[in-house]
């Protein structure tokens, strides 16, 4: 059996952890600084883990995590 493709566009925008969780960047940082708080830019920095039900849906575009 041929090998399964990946969806380019997750491949890009999710890593899996070692535990197997989804690891992704922040939302809600690409434009509008400005109308956020200092609160809010200070703690989407960096990277989360996503939720379980938004995993199941990110790990169907990701065939081998």
């Amino acid at each position: 059996m041929p090998k399964m493709k990946t969806k380019a566009g997750a491949k890009k925008r999710f890593k899996v952890t070692a535990s197997g969780r989804i690891k992704v960047a922040q939302a809600g940082k690409r434009h509008g600084m400005i109308k956020r708080t200092k609160k809010f830019i200070r703690n989407a920095r960096g990277t989360t883990v996503l939720s379980a039900p938004d995993e199941k849906i990110a790990k169907k575009f990701l065939p081998y995590s």
